[in-house]
């Protein structure tokens, strides 16, 4: 028996185990669906790194896993996307929090790399 799930639009399919109704679909295709239905913040939402700059002095990464790297010329963060690769000159770590990092200096390039 296929079911359609109401706020999502998803096939689910039913089986009984021990009362206990098991859904085939992905957790995170779940959160997508729920989250652009009821127009919630992404980034929040489904655990997304958001990253913001001042010009090319000052950088802003939430939601973030600690830092991988740290030296003057690159910091390597690590957020549920990947490793964020931060380059650049005179590179300082401001501030840093459970959620923020903050980063100074002179910043070339800001490189995410997937996995």
């Amino acid at each position: 028996m296929i079911h359609i799930c109401a706020i999502s639009g998803i096939k689910l399919t039913r089986r009984s185990l021990r009362g206990v109704v098991l859904a085939k679909f992905s957790k995170m295709a779940l959160r997508r669906r729920i989250t652009t239905t009821f127009e919630l913040p992404l980034d929040i939402m489904l655990d997304l790194p958001s990253i913001n700059s001042i010009g090319d002095e000052k950088l802003v990464l939430s939601n973030h896993k600690g830092i991988v790297e740290y030296i003057k010329e690159k910091v390597r963060v690590r957020t549920s996307m990947g490793i964020v690769n931060v380059l650049g000159s005179g590179l300082v770590i401001k501030e840093i929090s459970d959620e923020n990092i903050v980063i100074a200096g002179k910043i070339e390039s800001v490189v995410v790399h997937n996995g």
